[in-house]
């Protein structure tokens, strides 16, 4: 089976790749898959695309990707369906979508945001706005086969296709594992991970932590963001790594995943509460989308929801070794029972089958293409 990937990102640098189809291929490539990925973005555009200002320079480098795109519309044939992750163009209307589903070609489309809610970008300002987030109802409509990252999303999807899945966004569980247990004597180290765009979430906690300093000892560090400061808080801030991530995050004792209760944070997949549960964290969200879905309220991790509720959640943690533990423990079996590359892949490939043969593919192709498969990365 031959698949051509429209990803937005270059490979390894996009977390809504690292935690779906590239860590499904693997998997996939073992029932014969043979992925080759398309970024839209290149080096140039990438290095650039989160950095503030430069408009300019970024559209010129758009509409390159733009011509590349347009080049590989001619070789869709080629291959037995086309995988979308979010958009095949970081801007504009569904023009290589509709292309695409022209030469009838098979689409699953993929998304884990809410990118059907207009998103102003504070490194990209009015810029966002050409990104044209209703073009999303479109691809779904058009597509084959939906496959989103939660149950909001996958309401969204529902209004223009019934052929929709809810794929959750998953955990390479041999990578992220629990540390051996830690005998360093200084403070308990409470942890956030993100980017410099969610930080502001992030924000949301400073005077929940700066009560709970009053109270209690502890350290926030802070992954995404070189800079972050919380007054009477002590803070270790750092830049986000893949090559370190898990070791970034065995420091942490406490795990935390602040969100605002707005249409884009509902779509969130929850991929930063999954990370901490796979290594064993005990973790604390908001009750925010798919959250509440994942973590089950002093069983697997803990909810709050106010401001008293973080600082008494928190204090608990800080206090008690074995409730940590219990959390944790149960955390990590959350994972690996619902939330593993391992459970999930499983369900994409009959998802790619099930595209086939609803498109009447002859059998003969399939297995031709299967038996050449290489997994390349484009």
């Amino acid at each position: 089976m031959r698949v051509l990937a429209l990803v937005p990102a270059l490979y390894d640098t996009s977390p809504s790749q690292r935690y779906r189809l590239e860590q499904w291929e693997p998997l996939l490539r073992e029932h014969g898959v043979e992925i080759t990925y398309a970024p839209f973005e290149d080096e140039e555009l990438h290095a650039l695309v989160y950095e503030s200002g430069m408009i300019g320079k970024k559209a010129r480098l758009v509409g390159r990707g733009l011509g590349r795109r347009l080049s590989l519309i001619r070789k869709v044939k080629d291959y037995d369906l086309v995988y979308i992750l979010r958009e095949a163009a970081l801007l504009g209307p569904p023009v290589f979508e509709r292309l695409i589903h022209q030469r009838d070609v098979p689409i699953v489309f993929d998304f884990d945001d809410a990118v059907f809610v207009s998103y102003r970008s504070p490194s990209n300002g009015y810029l966002s706005y050409l990104k044209f987030a209703s073009k999303t109802k479109t691809i779904c409509r058009i597509a084959s086969h939906v496959m989103v990252g939660n149950p909001y999303l996958a309401e969204y999807a529902r209004q223009v296709n019934d052929r929709v899945t809810v794929i959750p966004s998953t955990i390479n569980t041999e990578r992220y594992q629990a540390p051996p247990a830690k005998n360093s004597s200084g403070p308990l180290v409470i942890g956030w991970t993100g980017s410099h765009s969610t930080v502001q979430h992030l924000d949301t906690l400073r005077s929940a932590l700066k009560k709970l300093a009053q109270r209690e000892s502890f350290r926030l560090r802070v992954i995404g963001t070189p800079k972050y400061e919380c007054p009477t808080v002590e803070v270790e801030a750092m830049r986000w790594r893949a090559e370190t991530e898990p070791e970034d995050l065995s420091v942490i004792d406490i795990g935390v995943m602040p969100l605002p209760d707005d249409r884009w944070s509902k779509g969130k997949c929850g991929m930063k509460a999954l990370q901490f549960m796979a290594m064993g964290i005990p973790t604390i969200c908001s009750p925010v989308g798919v959250n509440t879905d994942i973590i089950q309220d002093d069983q697997n991790g803990f909810i709050a929801a106010s401001e008293d509720e973080w600082v008494e959640k928190l204090s608990r943690l800080l206090r008690s070794r074995e409730l940590r533990q219990r959390l944790g423990q149960a955390g990590r079996a959350t994972v690996e029972q619902k939330y593993s590359a391992i459970t999930q892949a499983p369900r994409v490939y009959e998802i790619f089958k099930s595209v086939l043969r609803d498109a009447d593919v002859p059998v003969k192709a399939v297995v031709q293409s299967q038996s050449a498969a290489t997994g390349n990365h484009g």
